[in-house]
């Protein structure tokens, strides 16, 4: 028996499901990029909305380029599974939210008109760092990007994010229609700002009084989210059908923690975030910095060094006391370069994410957080480096973790076998490696010169000489015995 509308009532009495009814719900809100951490962020925060009475929020999904989460998702009415996973157990629950998906790539220009329309208010995005399609050193958008050259040429039938956003609120002008909100929900620096600077760029390209028209009127609040969610594998598919009784193809996983920062500034209404637990502030940028530089930085530093040193999960690297004792260490050399608002306890805020890294139910892989890692590493480890070199202050716990993603893109291990390094840029740094070889005087300037992750700072003579000389300790003794250099010295 598949999960869908008909058999709700046939769930054990221990699942959760909506606590409204879904057939008043009426579309308010188009997400692109419909992949697992929307489902378990975003849209449980809308599920509650919708218990609360918002019955004008519901969500219509699309996914950029793949239709596995429609094919999903379509024949159990997008009814899915949030697995909330702790030591102690596993609460699940049915999420209601999500009304239709449809796959960008298919038809286009349906998905432009469904954002167009009147009753839509606010297009969030999770679309991943590269999914803005920007240099993110600089924060401008890449004009040279294929899909943004495409989407020049093809105005009605865009493949970005940019694109799909400009397009429809290109429409909505020419309508006399108020725009949409913006919402953007991933890691980039000053998220909202940053999108708006993108999508204001790409709509100039187009027409310079469209772009002033989405300058005046739209409106970008910056967002800070949090919750870990791990891809799923077939195992979780097992573990959420069997708690339910039926099968759901598409579960996500993740853990209790969550948290929604959201600077209050909306253009046609939101919903009421508030009452749903998000926080709703003026300014978001302390609480993005803090979760950047403390959460994300130590991710990645786990993930890189992790996966080197033959760790398959963030939990896995946990155990180890040397690298436990790293993620502690970035978070409390980052934080220095932190201005938060009074009453913030950094220590507990860093407590709490040694403990959630540390979640054995999780199983978060260390690869799947390597992802992409020039489009991330600016944001969470360069940006403290940068403003720890300003203080005159030692960076070699940072420039040991920069030194595990370049040993990384090299796309081979310390035992010799292939790395599958996802990458917009892999093919460029793999080159690189290749010219360099396994040296590090050679490589790790060969990388620092990669102006769209480094830029400016690449050629700061304090980096250079810190990175070369850890990815050299990593080349001589490997990731264990570097970090635990590092952390005994």
């Amino acid at each position: 028996m598949r999960l869908g509308r008909a058999n709700l009532d046939r769930l054990p009495a221990g699942i959760r499901r909506p606590a409204y009814d879904r057939s008043r719900v009426t579309p308010g809100i188009v997400h692109l990029g419909l992949g697992a951490f929307h489902r378990a962020h975003q849209a449980v925060v809308i599920d509650d909305c919708l218990a609360g009475g918002g019955m004008s929020w519901g969500i219509v999904g699309a996914s950029l380029r793949s239709p596995d989460t429609r094919d999903a998702l379509a024949p159990q009415d997008h009814l899915y599974t949030v697995a909330a996973r702790a030591a102690e157990g596993t609460e699940h629950r049915v999420i209601g939210a999500l009304l239709d998906s449809v796959v960008a790539r298919e038809r286009p220009a349906a998905l432009v008109e469904r954002m167009a329309d009147p009753a839509i208010r606010i297009v969030s995005l999770t679309v991943t760092e590269k999914g803005y399609c920007h240099t993110p050193q600089t924060g401008d958008l890449d004009e040279r990007h294929p899909d943004v050259v495409h989407d020049l040429n093809n105005f009605d039938a865009p493949r970005s994010a940019p694109g799909f956003i400009v397009a429809a609120l290109a429409r909505r002008r020419a309508q006399g229609l108020a725009p949409f909100t913006v919402l953007c929900c991933d890691n980039l620096a000053a998220n909202g700002h940053t999108v708006q600077r993108i999508v204001t760029q790409f709509a100039a390209l187009r027409s310079k009084d469209l772009g002033k028209w989405i300058v005046d009127n739209a409106a970008f609040p910056s967002t800070m989210v949090d919750r870990i969610v791990p891809e799923t594998t077939d195992a979780d598919r097992d573990a959420a059908s069997s708690a339910l009784g039926m099968r759901d193809a598409w579960p996500v996983m993740t853990e209790p923690f969550t948290q929604w920062v959201v600077e209050d500034r909306f253009t046609a209404g939101r919903p009421d975030l508030a009452a749903a637990g998000v926080e709703l502030v003026s300014d978001v940028k302390p609480f993005e910095l803090m979760k950047l530089r403390l959460l994300n930085a130590s991710h990645s530093a786990l993930a890189y060094l992790g996966y080197l040193g033959g760790y398959e999960t963030i939990a896995d690297t946990m155990r180890d006391p040397h690298f436990a004792r790293l993620a502690a260490r970035v978070m409390e050399e980052a934080a220095v370069t932190l201005t938060m608002p009074a009453g913030t306890d950094l220590a507990a805020y860093r407590a709490s994410l040694l403990k959630r890294f540390s979640n054995p139910a999780l199983h978060h892989r260390t690869w799947q957080i390597a992802m992409d890692g020039s489009q991330k590493l600016p944001q969470r480890l360069l940006g403290a480096t940068q403003d720890r070199l300003a203080r005159g202050l030692p960076i070699a716990t940072h420039a040991l973790a920069v030194a595990g993603w370049m040993r990384y893109v090299t796309a081979t291990d310390e035992h010799g076998r292939a790395i599958d390094v996802r990458d917009p840029l892999a093919a460029e740094l793999a080159g690189l490696a290749r010219e360099a070889g396994p040296v590090a005087e050679r490589l790790a300037p060969a990388l620092l010169g990669v102006e769209k992750v480094f830029g400016p700072l690449g050629t700061e003579p304090r980096l250079r000489e810190a990175v070369t000389a850890a990815l050299g300790r990593l080349y001589q003794d490997g990731a264990r015995r570097a970090v635990e250099t590092l952390i005994s010295a």
